[in-house]
């Protein structure tokens, strides 16, 4: 009886010529979804479920495609047994370049997900759970590898321009109420001001968000510094939006409002001259949108950092 041989599958990658030369800036795969335990600076490991995408170049320009499969497999392996830290996605970077070195010379990786904080409410005894849109982003040329942090940081926004056309009003609500008083006394005044005439015109507000990207220097060889920028913003622009909230959270939330008006013009210098003071990034960029109430379209500013061959306003996350 004749022993049959099962023939080998075909790989056709490895053995069909590109039915077009040429080569290609990054070939590989997006939304990979992979739990990921990710290292904050300040915070610690941070179990997160990720979407990952994953690239290689493509220089020699006669080979079909690139190894998808030792892309998966890498990052599968790396997730169940690593924690990701900057030098962790380092080495990760130089293994995977290396898995792909007799058709590529750089490689890169990015990390989408949402990081929670347990914040505490701005008075009361409570606290809740907020969410940060974070991405990680690496590029390794086959000599240096450089890592981008961005952070999606929501705050609240209120119109000076609005307010101060709020209080015309008021003021206006006001003498006309008591026109034909010579005197009024303060416990009158202070019942006016508490009855519905006291707002007889409000500012508009809006949810807003910073978008920060940073490119970190040398010095970052642990964590990354995720909830540090959420604080920079936070501290910053002082009108986080809540989560638990009871009546006086909310009456304080209204005050920092009152006392922390802006353009958008505002948050974005307030966020520029904060982050030019952590010297640890070596640039940044920086976004921020008002949603506006008012008008059916938003207010946006931009700032960069301003170093040579550095970020363009113009860049879009």
């Amino acid at each position: 009886m004749n022993s049959y041989t099962k023939p080998d599958m075909p790989d056709v990658a490895a053995t069909q010529t590109a039915q077009q030369n040429g080569t290609l800036d990054w070939v590989g795969m997006s939304r990979i979804a992979l739990p990921l335990s990710i290292k904050d600076q300040d915070l610690g490991n941070y179990n997160a479920t990720a979407f990952v995408e994953t690239y290689v170049n493509l220089v020699n320009p006669q080979v079909k495609g690139i190894h998808m499969s030792r892309l998966y497999l890498l990052l599968a392996e790396f997730a169940k047994d690593e924690v990701l830290t900057i030098e962790n996605l380092s080495n990760f970077l130089r293994d995977k370049l290396a898995s792909h070195e007799d058709i590529s010379d750089s490689t890169c990786l990015k990390v989408d997900f949402d990081y929670l904080i347990n914040q505490p409410a701005l008075k009361s005894e409570y606290s809740g759970w907020k969410d940060y849109p974070v991405s990680l982003k690496a590029v390794f040329d086959g000599k240096r590898v450089n890592i981008e942090v961005s952070v999606k940081v929501p705050y609240s926004s209120t119109c000076p321009c609005s307010a101060a056309l709020s209080r015309q009003i008021l003021q206006q609500a006001f003498l006309d109420d008591f026109a034909d008083k010579e005197t009024i006394d303060k416990e009158t005044i202070e019942k006016w001001l508490r009855s519905e005439k006291g707002s007889v015109a409000t500012p508009h507000s809006q949810r807003s968000y910073a978008n920060i990207l940073v490119k970190l220097d040398e010095t970052y060889t642990d964590g990354f510094p995720i909830s540090e920028l959420i604080q920079v913003a936070e501290s910053t622009l002082k009108t986080a939006v809540q989560t638990a909230v009871k009546r006086e959270d909310e009456q304080e939330f209204a005050r920092l409002n009152g006392a922390n008006q802006m353009f958008c013009e505002d948050a974005a210098r307030r966020l520029k001259d904060a982050l030019n003071q952590q010297s640890s990034y070596t640039d940044f960029w920086v976004r921020v949108e008002h949603i506006e109430s008012l008008h059916a379209h938003d207010a946006v500013a931009m700032a960069t950092k301003g170093v040579v061959n550095g970020y363009s306003p113009l860049l879009h996350r």
